[in-house]
Order: structure tokens, then sequence, then C-alpha cells
């Protein structure tokens, strides 16, 4: 019963005891009189009955006046109390109680109030220190993000079950190389938050590391780490360094004994594909060399020892010399393709380094701008060339020469040119004046570089040796000028990090997700895992129409993951595709997608088994799937290839959290979520645009009670949407 319920009854009780009490006084005192005595009181009171009723009346509403402010001061005020105490505990509004009441019901509030202030207090110092903890955490984040960026090496790490839960951008491009679709996935499908490792590797191999990692801890090895090597799907060739990641002190405790506890790995590749190559190439010059000239130093032998006959004929003495000269000069040439080849691959050993030659030709201005003071200029440099250089020695011997010129032909001035000649490149050091003799130019390259308090054991020709190039002096009489001609092996130019690919999110923590540590993907049923736990792709598709059915084909595909709550755009999907039909005007004005950008594209047949390599083991949301998956099913016969993951649709889902609303179109439901749409009608920004709506739904699912994948799939076939065919 309530208070106000409580009041009333306790008032209408003290009216009624009141008009008990009267009644039974008078009904006392008029038993005990005569009759008499009755007719004499009735006499005097009859006149007066009204303002006997009034009496009465007013003494019952006093009684109940009173109840009512006993009940306001010792029932309502401490229930109110307790009302506010309850939202006070249970909430994080930061106000104090209302004293009033009975005095003892103040006291209490003062004491709650007091307790209230001394509890806030407490959380804004614990929210204190979690804050100075989560920027620790981040800055720790951040440096390891800078660190992983910038490693030559490719680097994963993976929990138990092989789920990559941080990798370095080297690891994506090494994986993209690895691709068996790079034009369409570019290594998508094999590399990104949450895949399998196993994808690349084999199970058993990763295992028998694992295994062997345990071992050697338990024999408190130095090193526990695990070395192989193996071969992928693409043909490439890895050199794999495993390491493991070891759980934290108190988990430790808790294990069993004393082993240490392995809670993930980290792999470091190496792709040898080419060395391999090169070695074999090596061992094959090596072969042709001796068998074929076992064969020919036999032929000689025979041919030598047919010559020691006294009566051998003319024609057949030179015959046999003939054949001498032929079997040496084969040697001959093998022994000059195997001195070339094995010259090459020495080159290749050398540590030489890989840089544009604009850069180096930058380094060598500073240097001798700050070292000798010279001024030095630029001309004519092609900055699309890369050079194969020892940078620091060259760049030493590129100062050296303009020291000596400074100092002995009082040179005031330098310039650089930079240009290609074929597999190699000129670098010239220009100057304007007096050309030295041929014989100072070799002094000057045969003599120790010493210049600027700089003294090195290495002369200019050492360096140009130790490059395999060259180095002359020229003249340009019309300009009145001279130049070092300097030829450097020229290098393939280095594949530049796709900016547009890496740069799509935020930064580099959004890499991250070490909350995989915590969960297993065998612990339960995929139906019935928390929405929150599962990982999506969310696509979308351009179509030439809207009639599957009847023609219409899939022009472009746009796919983002999600995982843990946040749609990684650095792991996404985007192809256009060749419909191989023609493209209607009407749906080239909707999407902007016209026949030309369409033309040379990868049919679908090319297309989809790289987006159902993407899309593997996880959910597949979209904005009215059926749409979508219809275009999907009716490829299955030709490509052979089933998306039957559990799909949800997000307006299915906005049905069934809004009934009553109008309409569920996406723009409609991302107005009314409060999610800018940008991209719209492109199949990867529709895909990113219901990636944001579908993870606003989730929390809003679960407020009705839907948590699970199967509770979100049952909800939405009951909707009307549902039933919408295509």
């Amino acid at each position: 019963m309530s208070a106000g319920a409580r009041l009333g009854v306790a008032a209408t009780a003290a009216a009624l005891f009141i008009l008990a009490a009267f009644g039974l006084a008078g009904a006392a005192v008029w038993s005990d009189l005569g009759v008499a005595e009755r007719e004499a009181l009735g006499s005097l009171l009859a006149p007066r009955a009204g303002l006997l009723i009034i009496t009465v009346a007013m003494a019952a509403m006093a009684a109940a006046a009173v109840v009512k402010t006993l009940h306001q001061t010792y029932v309502a005020a401490p229930a109110r109390l307790v009302e506010a105490a309850q939202v006070l505990l249970n909430s994080d509004a930061g106000r104090s109680l209302d004293a009033v009441g009975s005095p003892e019901v103040k006291a209490l509030a003062g004491v709650f109030n007091a307790m209230a202030e001394q509890r806030s207090a407490l959380r804004h110092d614990v929210e204190q220190r979690i804050r100075e903890a989560k920027n620790t955490v981040e800055e720790e984040k951040n440096r390891l993000a800078a660190l992983m960026s910038e490693l030559t090496q490719s680097v994963l790490v993976c929990n138990l079950d092989g789920r990559i839960l941080l990798y370095n951008s080297r690891a994506r491009m090494q994986f993209r190389a690895m691709s068996e679709a790079p034009a369409a996935a570019g290594g998508g499908e094999l590399i990104g938050l949450g895949r399998s490792i196993y994808t690349v590797f084999e199970r058993n191999l990763i295992a028998h590391a694992l295994e062997t990692i345990q071992h050697r801890l338990r024999r408190s090895a130095a090193q526990p780490v695990a070395n192989f090597v193996t071969t992928t799907r693409a043909g490439q060739l890895l050199r794999v360094q495993m390491a493991p990641v070891l759980a934290g002190a108190e988990t430790a405790a808790e294990a069993e004994g004393s082993e240490r506890v392995i809670t993930g790995f980290i792999l470091m590749l190496d792709n040898i594909t080419r060395n391999f190559e090169t070695e074999s190439r090596r061992d094959q010059m090596l072969h042709t060399l001796t068998e074929g000239n076992r064969s020919a130093l036999a032929n000689v032998r025979a041919a030598a020892e047919m010559l020691d006959y006294p009566d051998l004929q003319d024609e057949l003495r030179e015959r046999f010399r003939k054949v001498i000269r032929d079997e040496v000069q084969a040697m001959s040439t093998r022994l000059d393709q195997t001195a070339n080849e094995f010259a090459d691959s020495l080159k290749a050993r050398w540590p030489l380094e890989e840089m544009l030659g604009a850069d180096l030709i930058a380094a060598a201005q500073r240097r001798i701008e700050n070292r000798i003071k010279l001024p030095t200029k630029l001309e004519e440099v092609d900055e699309s060339l890369w050079v194969k250089v020892d940078s620091f020695s060259l760049i030493q011997a590129l100062t050296y020469l303009a020291s000596r010129l400074s100092d002995e032909f009082e040179v005031r001035e330098v310039r650089f040119r930079l240009s290609g000649a074929g597999r190699l490149v000129h670098l010239d050091l220009i100057w304007s004046g007096q050309a030295m003799s041929t014989e100072t130019v070799m002094s000057w390259e045969l003599e120790p570089m010493n210049f600027a308090g700089e003294n090195s054991p290495l002369a200019v020709r050492d360096v140009i040796e130790r490059h395999d190039g060259e180095m002359w002096l020229e003249r340009e009489k019309v300009r009145h000028r001279a130049f070092f001609r300097i030829l450097l092996p020229a290098a393939l130019p280095q594949e530049q990090l796709d900016e547009s690919a890496f740069l799509k999110g935020d930064s580099r923590p959004e890499y991250y997700d070490f909350d995989l540590f915590k969960w297993s993907e065998k612990s339960r049923a995929l139906e019935d895992r928390l929405l929150t736990e599962l990982t999506y792709t969310v696509f979308d598709t351009e179509t030439t129409g809207l009639n599957p059915s009847q023609g219409d084909e899939i022009i472009q595909i746009g796919a983002v993951r999600v995982l843990n709550g946040k749609p990684l755009r650095n792991e996404s999907f985007e192809q256009l595709v060749d419909p191989r039909r023609s493209l209607p005007p009407e749906s080239a004005q909707i999407h902007g997608i016209t026949a030309e950008m369409l033309a040379g594209k990868p049919t679908i047949e090319s297309v989809l088994p790289s987006f159902h390599a993407f899309a593997a083991d996880t959910v597949l949301v979209a904005h009215n799937a059926a749409f979508d998956m219809r275009f999907l099913q009716l490829k299955e016969e030709v490509t052979g290839l089933r998306f039957d993951q559990p799909v949800l649709d997000t307006l299915l889902l906005s049905a069934v959290i809004q009934p009553n609303q109008e309409s569920h179109r996406l723009e409609a439901i991302a107005e009314r979520l409060g999610i800018t749409i940008i991209g719209r009608h492109t199949a990867m920004g529709d895909a990113i645009v219901t990636a944001e709506v579908f993870l606003k739904l989730v929390p809003l699912l679960a407020e009705k009670g839907i948590r699970t994948l199967r509770e979100a799939r049952e909800a939405a076939e009951k909707s009307y949407y549902a039933r919408i065919k295509y």
C-alpha cells in the first residue's frame, strides 16, 4: 500500500474513532437516565442537534488532521528520504538529500549527505586514477604502434586461437604479396584483426612451434623462440620466428606448478622467396660449370692423347686440334659466365641500401655545406631514380672531392646532376673554372680521404669499387665547366605504402584489440553468442538495376569489418565489377558509376571468391539484406561459392526497435540515431553507414532483451519487412 493510501486509511480511522467515542459516551449517559430525565434531556438537545453534529464532525476532522501531521512527519518524510537515498545510491546524481520531517529524520538525512559526499570524493579519486592509468596505457600503445609501424620486418601478434590481435603495415604488405587475389582483396582476406592465422599457416605447424617454445620454457632457455620455414598457397617461401606472449605474474602464480603460461604468440615473417631463387640459380650455375667442364675436359684429354700418335693423319690431327680449341673456348665461356654471375651474386650481398637518388643528393648537400661551408645547387635531378648505395661512404667521398676542389682550385660552388642510364645512374659533381689533369684526378681517387678533420682509411676508388661503379672527369668547354661523373647501380622503385588504404581510419591504435586475448570462439555456439562478441562483415552492393532475377548484375561491392564494437576502416573491401552487360543511364545517375569506370574491371566470377574469403568466419550485415543476398545467391552455381553464414538486416532490426516509425530507409534510421551520412549510394559509403547504424542498434536491442544472434534473428523474422521477397 502506498503512503498516500495509508494516510487516507489512518485519517478515516481517526474520524470514525471520534464518532464512535461520542456515540458510546452518549449511549452510556442515555441508558443511565430515567424516563423523565430522558424526556427533559431530549427536549434540551432536540433544538441543538445541529450544534452537536457540527461539534462531533469538527472533532473528527481535528483527529484526522492530527493523524495527517503525524503521518507526514514520521511516515511520509522517512519514505521520501529512502527513495531519494536509493536514487543517490544508484546514480551519479551530485545532489544532497532534503532535510525535512522530524528532527531525527533531519539528522538521518544529514548523515546520508555526509556519506554521499564521502563516496563522491572517493569516486572522484578513483576516476582520476583511472584516467591517469588510461593515459599511461594509451601512451604505451602509441609508442608500440609507432615502433611497429617503423619496423621493416613483418610482425603479427596472435592469441592461442590463432586470431590476429596486432599487425604492422609491413605485415599487411607481406600478406598482400601472398594473396591469391591481390587486385581485389589486397590481402584483406588473409590479414585483419580477429582473422585466423591458420588461413595462411598450417595449424599443426603452429602447434608444433608452440610445443617447442613450451619445452624451452620448461628448460628455462634464455630465448624461448621457435623458427621454421614454410610455403604459402600463393607459392611464397616464408622464414618465421615465433616468440611467446607470456601471462602476467598473477596469472602465472595461479597456474599449477611453476610453468610459465603462454597467452599468445608473436610471429616475425621474412619472405625468402627471392633469396631462395637466387641461391637456386647459383647452385644451377655451379652444377652447369662442373658438369659441363667435366665432359669438355674428357674430350680435350682424349683429343690430346690422339695427337700423340706419330702416324696420325694431318686431317685427323687438325680435327682433334679443333676439338681442343672448341672445348677450351666453351670452358672459357662457361667460366666467364660463372664469374659474372658470381660477381653479381656477391654484389647483391653488400650491405647497400636502396634510396631515392634525390634524397642522397640532399644529404650530400647538407654535409658539404655544413662541413666545408661550400655552397651547393641542384641541376637536372631526376627525382624518380632510385640507387643502391652505401650512403655514408658515398657522401663522404663526395664531400672529400668537394673539399679538394675548394682547397686546391678555389671552387666557390658545386652543383649536382642526376640522370638515368639503363641499369645505372649518372651522378655528376659539377664546378665552374679550371679543370685538373688526369694525374691529379687519379691521385685524388687513390689517396685516403682526409678533409675537415675527418680521416678515413678508404680512398674514393675503394668507395667506387664497392658500388661496382666507375668515376671519371669530363669537361664542358663551351660552358667552361667540368664535372666528376660517378656511375652507380640503379635500384627498382620501392613499393610505396598505399596511404589511401592505410589512412582510412583515425590513427595507428585502430590496429589494436588486445581484448581478444579474453575470448575464445570455441566457448559458445555462434547462435547463442552475444551480438557484442561477434565479428561482422557489413557490406553493400551497387547494381545495374533492381531485378536480380531478370538479369541485373552487381557492379560494385563495398564492405567493412566490425570487431568489438568498432568498424575497422583499415580492413575494407571495395571493388568495381564488370557486369558484362549494358549499364542503364538511370542507374548511373543514382550511384555515379559509369560504363567507362567498369571497363577492364574483373568480372563477378573473379571478385566473389575474394569477397567470400574476406567475409569468412563473420556474420553478414546489410541494409535490406535480402536484396544484396539475392544477387549473391544467383551466382552460387557459377562460382561454386555459398554465402551460408548468418545474416542480419538493419532494416528489420530497426523495425523491431521502432515499429511505429513510418520509414526505415537507411537515411531515416541514420537521422533518428544522429549518424552523419557521407558517400551515400556508393557501396563503401553505404556499408560504413550501415555499420554505424548497426552498432547503434545493438544496445537498443539489448534494452528489449535481444542480446544474442539467435534472439536478433528470431525478432527480425517476426517483423513486417521480413516478408519481402526478391
